[in-house]
């Protein structure tokens, strides 16, 4: 499959807060928290459940699973998820932009990589509490407008978004918007300064990423499968650095043609 090639057009940091969607545990208290740990089960200790480790069983909510889908029909839902996603952002004025491999396929053509199991965009620590307090469980219809088809996404916060480093390993992800007919799901997470003392402007989420303030802003305007989308400003170092420089000249992959990017 051949990709078209597009053109981006381009034309904060935050503070800390607290989330009514917060355990009621205090994070202050690590002794309390790990006897806890000790006494659990991974899946007592586990948010977010998929119906099996492997792949692609592995990026699907398991309460929404009914079974995998088909290539086509995952794609079709990714580009709803994500453009619902994003509008859904922008009506409320709040801040995220897309990341990871979502921003290697934003930089090839605009979209999403046609191979991708799921897509991934990041927030500010402040926005991921804001999102925890005022939007957690919030259902966002959603009509496309080229078939016309309602469809249902959830917001779903984790309640350990206090928890801004690695931990056990098992919430890593902040939250996620998950299509309500499938399962398939936009993971969301939060970079946090968690050193500011010894390491100012340096912004990392739970899964080890780090990036300077210089990478991330001032975000870029531009459009991502067909709707208003933002990018980090150093975006190809970001790139190069999570996926190596080949990422950005490797034409082939995974049994698909990709064309250099245009300016």
């Amino acid at each position: 499959m051949r990709l078209s090639i597009y053109a981006a057009a381009f034309n904060s940091a935050t503070l800390l807060g607290q989330s009514i969607a917060a355990p009621t545990v205090d994070p202050k208290s690590p002794g309390q928290t790990l006897d806890r740990r000790d006494d659990a089960s991974e899946e007592a200790l586990k948010y977010f459940h998929e119906p099996g480790r492997d792949e692609p069983l592995a990026h699907y909510d398991r309460r929404y699973f009914s079974g995998i889908v088909t290539d086509a029909e995952r794609t079709d839902t990714q580009v709803h998820m994500v453009r619902a996603y994003l509008s859904f952002f922008r009506e409320r004025k709040l801040e995220t932009w897309i990341a990871h491999g979502t921003l290697l396929g934003w930089w090839w053509n605009g979209k999403r990589l046609p191979w991708d199991l799921d897509l991934d965009t990041q927030v500010s620590n402040a926005t991921l509490h804001q999102l925890g307090q005022q939007y957690n469980q919030t259902r966002y219809e959603y009509k496309s407008p080229d078939d016309g088809i309602l469809r249902t996404y959830l917001l779903d916060v984790s309640p350990w978004i206090w928890e801004r480093v690695n931990g056990d390993g098992f919430n890593v992800i902040d939250a996620r918007w998950i299509d309500t007919w499938n399962g398939l799901y936009i993971d969301i997470t939060g970079l946090s300064e968690t050193d500011p003392d010894s390491r100012p402007g340096v912004w990392s989420c739970k899964n080890n990423h780090e990036y300077e303030t210089e990478e991330l802003y001032p975000m870029r305007d531009t459009m991502f499968e067909g709707v208003q989308a933002k990018a980090p400003f150093e975006y190809e170092k970001i790139l190069k650095d999570e996926y190596q420089p080949s990422a950005l000249t490797r034409t082939e992959y995974n049994g698909y043609v990709k064309q250099n990017k245009q300016s």
